[in-house]
């Protein structure tokens, strides 16, 4: 089979984002229907009124299938966030993941950010650890009922 490739995020990507993310979310941590709602109103958001000059999405493809995504959206001028970070199980451990977080940071560094940060969930803990691979610093963490779950949400940081 060959490689996944990287493709811009387009509109028509919206249904299957929304789709995997609620279904891979509610199956693996609990969460409701206000997640996935929460997914398509970030990316109507994206479509309506983002900068490409200074944010983009990607979908990662193998064999006609969509396997992951990402996105890195301006927070301020300095500061880009990393959003929508999504694998799909089959596609895990495979070196994927990295390859999407440094297409991401690196166009980050290459739009000026001189920093990222992104906000996830203590219980995803092969993300956190690949953040912290990758040099993330976790810089809070707060308990939350969030989705219809108890939760630990966790901001993390890192200097491009």
């Amino acid at each position: 089979m060959t490689a996944p490739v990287l493709k811009p995020y387009t509109a028509a990507d919206r249904p299957w984002l929304v789709e995997a993310h609620g279904r891979l979310y509610a199956r693996d941590e609990g969460f409701d229907e206000s997640f996935p709602a929460l997914v398509d109103e970030i990316l109507r958001g994206f479509e309506a009124g983002h900068d490409p000059a200074r944010e983009a999405g990607w979908i990662a493809w193998q064999g006609g299938r969509r396997l992951g995504s990402i996105f890195c959206v301006r927070l301020d001028d300095d500061t880009a966030k990393l959003r929508l970070f999504l694998l799909d199980p089959t596609a895990r451990g495979k070196g994927l993941g990295r390859h999407l977080l440094d297409t991401c940071m690196a166009f980050a560094r290459a739009r000026g950010y001189r920093r990222m940060t992104l906000w996830t969930h203590e219980s995803h803990r092969a993300a956190c650890a690949l953040y912290a691979r990758n040099g993330f610093a976790c810089i809070s963490a707060t308990p939350v009922r969030s989705f219809g779950v108890e939760l630990v949400e966790q901001h993390w940081e890192r200097a491009l």
